[in-house]
């Protein structure tokens, strides 16, 4: 970054350079496995508050 008051690296670079994601009404076959119904990648996440393996 040219701020010299940050750096590009750290735990508030995550915060900068976040890009929010929205994958609302797209098609199960079109979302990336991690986040399609039925977890086929078996990814660990949160769903409605509740732990899915």
């Amino acid at each position: 970054t040219s701020d010299a008051r940050t750096t590009s690296v750290g735990s508030a670079a995550i915060h900068r350079f976040l890009r929010p994601v929205c994958y609302q009404n797209l098609p199960q076959g079109l979302l990336p496995e991690a986040i399609q119904d039925g977890n086929p990648a078996g990814v660990s996440r949160l769903v409605d508050g509740q732990r899915e393996a």
